[in-house]
């Protein structure tokens, strides 16, 4: 582990991310906290050219933007 490549290291972030997103309270601080995982994890897909890691986590910060956007609006989801 110690002797991984860069882009290693950008995996065991974009991991580290997520798993520290799960453990908020708050929805907006989740969702972006998640956010900033995903699009670590698109870096870290794009450089293994690991397509499905790239789309799901894309699909994902999409998702996440569509509902901070509707929680900025007061609308319940």
């Amino acid at each position: 582990m110690f002797n991984a490549i860069p882009i290693e290291w950008v995996g065991y972030a974009a991991s580290l991310f997520i798993v520290l997103s799960l453990t908020m309270t708050s929805i907006i601080k989740l969702r972006i906290i998640n956010s900033i995982g995903c699009l670590l994890f698109i870096i870290y897909g794009l450089n293994l050219n690991a397509y499905p890691v790239v789309i799901s986590n894309a699909l994902i910060v999409m998702i996440n933007i569509y509902n901070l956007y509707m929680l900025s609006k007061g609308k319940k989801q």
